[in-house]
């Protein structure tokens, strides 16, 4: 049912937040996210037909993502119509669908823009896909998280992702001179205040739009503020870690190569600094993870173990508590023995597979399941190895045109010395084995 009050348009003079009434009024006045609505954007490019398919919008908070939806709609001529995962249940999915169903058969489409859509379950999840499947209605699903381990692949084989990026500063200090004009008056900073709100933001547009409207009311008349007083007024201190841009690559990096260097106590400092940045949780278990394979290898094979475990306990436990088995596995990882071995022996079989394309193994090695593989000597002369002295028969196992290749040089460090030791065995047997025929 329409609002009795808005319809008399008795609306327009109650009080609105600037983010709202700054909202763009087309995609091209959309800042900070060009490669989507810029003039070559992906979106861009799939309205030029005036229809698109399903989409998933993942990027961070005040990025755009419910605007862009609405100018979806809006140049399409779809009716809008918006629920939040966190408020929705699937009683409340069934009306909405049997509404776009009605709509559908007098000719208009549904454009649903599902807020929040990793907060529903599997199940709620499902429900979209005959919906989506018949076109009822266009989902547009927004989320923070990542798509890939939010939402299951039934729904994601059936949308398309688009990543909304963080607003840099360029984009911010643009959505400030709009306030600006908007309001008709400047905003009463200094120039270093000015870059200190900026980050304040953190990339997000309409968390710097609320900071514009502290200042403003916080201001004395002809009062100019400072960065200090800035920061006192709002309670907030700027970030220095801007986690879409160079200080996440930067930080990482530190990280990375701390734990290399076997620095705990410096690994342990950059963890906490990108903590207290606001990283995803779990864009670090996974570059530890990527440390334990990477570095550390067959040295220490329990660091892969220590690592996904971590990764499970923070996903089980969340945050705060979760952060201290990263804290744990960045402590093992750090103090454990390194070796690359295994990482380099992969980089090579990876080259070589690359170079000589589909070399096919040797006939000893094939099953012979047909009688006509049988002729042609699959498997003819193969050893069980079970059955040989020490399990070990010494066969050549590479294709023929390749020959022999020696790619995993194991070191003398950790538990990787056994394998070294092991791999030198069976290189004296496999010659042994040769000159006896």
């Amino acid at each position: 049912m329409p609002d009795l009050f808005a319809t008399a348009g008795l609306d327009a003079s109650a009080p609105r937040p600037l983010a709202d009434r700054l909202r763009p009024g087309t995609l091209a006045e959309v800042v900070g996210q060009d490669h989507l609505t810029g003039p070559d954007g992906a979106l861009t490019r799939l309205l030029r037909g005036r229809t698109f398919g399903s989409l998933v919008f993942w990027g961070p908070p005040g990025t755009g993502k419910t605007t862009v939806a609405r100018l979806l709609a809006h140049e399409t001529d779809l009716h809008f119509e918006q629920i939040s995962a966190i408020f929705s249940g699937v009683p409340d999915l069934r009306k909405v669908f049997e509404a776009a169903r009605k709509r559908r058969a007098t000719g208009q489409g549904t454009l649903l823009f599902v807020d929040e859509i990793h907060r529903f379950n599997r199940a709620q999840l499902d429900a979209f896909l005959p919906v989506m499947e018949d076109g009822t209605v266009t989902l547009v699903g927004a989320t923070t998280e990542n798509p890939s381990f939010e939402l299951n692949a039934a729904l994601l084989s059936r949308a398309r992702v688009l990543l909304f990026r963080a607003l840099d500063d360029g984009a911010i200090a643009k959505l400030i001179a709009r306030a600006e004009d908007l309001t008709g008056q400047a905003l009463p900073l200094t120039e270093e205040a000015r870059g200190v709100l900026v980050r304040m933001a953190d990339g997000d547009g309409r968390a710097a739009l609320t900071l514009c409207e502290e200042v403003w009311r916080s201001a004395k008349p002809d009062e100019i503020l400072d960065a200090e007083v800035l920061q006192t007024l709002v309670q907030r201190r700027a970030p220095n870690y801007d986690k879409a841009q160079e200080g996440h690559y930067n930080l990482i990096s530190a990280l990375h190569k701390t734990v290399r260097g076997s620095d705990p106590d410096a690994a342990l400092y950059y963890l906490c600094r990108m903590l207290d940045g606001g990283e995803d949780r779990l864009f670090i278990a996974r570059r530890l993870v990527r440390m334990a394979v990477e570095d550390i290898g067959l040295a220490d094979p329990q660091a892969l173990v220590i690592t996904t475990a971590a990764k499970d306990a923070f996903d089980f436990l969340g945050s705060p508590e979760g952060e201290l088995a990263l804290a744990q596995a960045v402590i093992y990882l750090a103090c454990a023995p390194k070796s690359n071995a295994a990482y380099e022996a992969y980089k090579a079989a990876t080259r070589i597979a690359k170079e000589h394309g589909s070399l096919p193994p040797p006939r000893t090695i094939l099953n012979g399941s047909t009688k006509l593989m049988k002729r042609l000597g699959y498997g003819e002369g193969y050893r069980y190895d079970h059955d040989e002295p020490e399990a070990f028969s010494g066969q050549d196992y590479w294709p023929e045109r390749l020959g022999r290749q020696h790619l995993y040089a194991p070191t003398d460090r950790g538990m990787e010395s056994r394998y070294r030791d092991r791999l030198a065995h069976w290189e004296q047997l496999r010659r042994e084995r040769r000159e006896e025929g």
